[in-house]
């Protein structure tokens, strides 16, 4: 009779289980909005390919290391705007800042209302010297062949300058006049930092008290097979992205010949902490753009997939432990760990009287820099190895909401553009000019309306880089809808 109970109880609570997983999987219903059609908008796809191509000739470099601006191809490209773009010119307000930068003011009809920012920049990143004969087309060419426009800074990140300066244009050609000022603006050394450009802009709005409504920057795409389970293309929009920091470790030895070395050398002391940080990472965490980005993307999937991810209060251990085992989703998870330098001695018979070790942590939002020192000195647990972070670091960026109307109004353009995509939001491994304008808004995103394959990706920062003449004629026609639904 016990044993029958037992067995009844279970019973019950496996039944009542099942209820309850079925339930929530019922209700995570589609979080995908139905807009209205677009307004109607007439892109010549050709002449805008053209102008981009114009555009990808200039060699616009930013100062680095080693490397000075290529200061005349930046006013190059600024008389070229000019040139090709004289409505805009001529009806918004252009302010130059610092040396290769610009913010342009479209001032619109109530005051009231806080203003809306386009942001990009103007620089690329260098072509790997010795590489430019693999180039289908030279790198710097503008060449439209093909069906593409093939050139360094295609994607990254003329496409989208050039592609809301064309949006611009037309709006004023078609009588357009916004509601909710809109701002333009863009970097010439996001490649590098952004100290000069985005981040000087960002602190001049601050001193003028102007706070923002919303801001898109460069970031996610529409891509294909990316995330498991959901068979339609999806727009990846970013809402947060990840911190950045180095540790420098330092181990003091000795010195000496390497014929009487101690029992452990200043290499062996440091090698052992760095082995030390590989085993034991910071702990995994499903929060912010990555778990929003499950929240919007399982809807869209089968049954039992949709099933997994309406119940993570049951399921998140297990769906850590899969993201966790490839490093490309690991990353989307946790603050990873990556042992980058190790110096030690110059001669190999010589023992070290120092060795040094660089290892860079890319954060999630919600750990910090200092949570990553502290993590750092807890797991190495040895006091002849200094700890300080070293250069530049930034904290992971906060987490842009997902229930205001800004959101809404960049969901409905993506959706009227390109309806057959889901929007969902997901975190931004990389750093963006945009960190530098969340304290200016809650509505921070992060996003270029184009359609990339797997092979595309690799051409960001790569070689072959290239945008193609549709899809390009595609991101005009999401920059014009996107100023009109935020501008009115």
């Amino acid at each position: 009779m016990p044993m029958k109970r037992i067995l009844l109880s279970l019973l019950f609570v496996v039944v009542a289980l099942a209820g309850v997983l079925l339930t929530k999987a019922f209700r995570f219903t589609s979080r995908q909005v139905q807009p209205e059609a677009p307004a109607e908008f007439t892109v010549d796809a050709d002449a805008a390919a053209a102008r981009l191509g114009g555009a990808l000739r200039l060699k616009t470099l930013a100062a680095a290391e080693g490397q000075a601006a290529e200061d005349a191809a930046f006013t190059a490209l600024h008389d070229y705007m000019r040139e090709q773009y004289p409505r805009l010119h001529q009806a918004l307000k252009r302010e130059p800042v610092g040396a290769h930068s610009v913010l342009y003011t479209w001032t619109g009809t109530d005051a009231s209302l806080r203003p809306a920012l386009l942001l990009g920049h103007l620089d690329v990143v260098p072509v790997e010297p010795g590489t430019e004969a693999s180039w289908t087309h030279p790198p710097y060419s503008g060449l439209v062949a093909d069906g593409y426009v093939w050139g360094r800074g295609a994607l990254d990140d003329k496409g989208s300058v050039f592609g809301i300066l064309e949006s611009v244009e037309a709006l004023l050609a078609a009588g357009f006049q916004p509601k909710r000022t809109v701002l333009l603006a863009f970097g010439g050394d996001e490649e590098v930092g952004g100290r000069e450009g985005a981040e000087a802009m960002a602190k001049l709005l601050r001193e003028r008290g102007v706070t923002l409504e919303s801001v898109l920057d460069e970031g996610g795409m529409i891509v294909s097979g990316t995330v498991p389970g959901v068979a339609s293309p999806v727009a990846l929009v970013g809402v947060s992205e990840k911190g950045f920091a180095s540790a420098e470790l330092v181990a003091d030895g000795e010195g000496g010949h390497s014929s009487m070395p101690p029992p452990q050398t200043a290499v062996g002391v440091l090698s052992r902490a760095i082995s030390r940080l590989e085993d034991a990472p910071m702990p995994a965490k499903l929060r912010g753009g990555s778990r929003a980005l499950f929240e919007f993307a399982g809807p869209e999937m089968g049954f039992g997939m949709r099933t997994l991810f309406a119940n993570l209060w049951l399921f998140e251990p297990l769906v850590l432990r899969q993201l966790t085992a490839k490093a490309t989703t690991n990353a989307a998870v946790r603050t990873t760990t990556a042992a980058t330098m190790f110096e030690g001695s110059e001669r190999d018979n010589v023992l070290p009287a120092r060795a040094r070790a660089v290892v860079n942590f890319r954060i999630l939002p919600g750990d910090s820099v200092a949570g990553v020192l502290e993590h750092v000195r807890r797991v190495v647990d040895d006091p002849r190895v200094k700890v300080r972070t070293l250069g530049f670091i930034s904290e992971p960026s906060p987490v842009s909401r997902m229930d205001s109307e800004a959101w809404s109004q960049l969901q409905r353009s993506v959706r009227q553009v390109f309806p057959d995509v889901v929007v969902a939001p997901y975190l931004m491994l990389g750093a963006t000019d945009s960190r530098y304008f969340t304290g200016l808004s809650e509505n921070v995103y992060r996003f270029m309306p184009l359609r990339l394959d797997g092979a595309d990706l690799s051409r960001l920062h790569g070689k072959d880089e290239r945008v193609s003449v549709k899809g390009y004629a595609d991101a005009v026609r999401f920059y014009a809808q996107y100023v009109r639904n935020v501008a009115q």
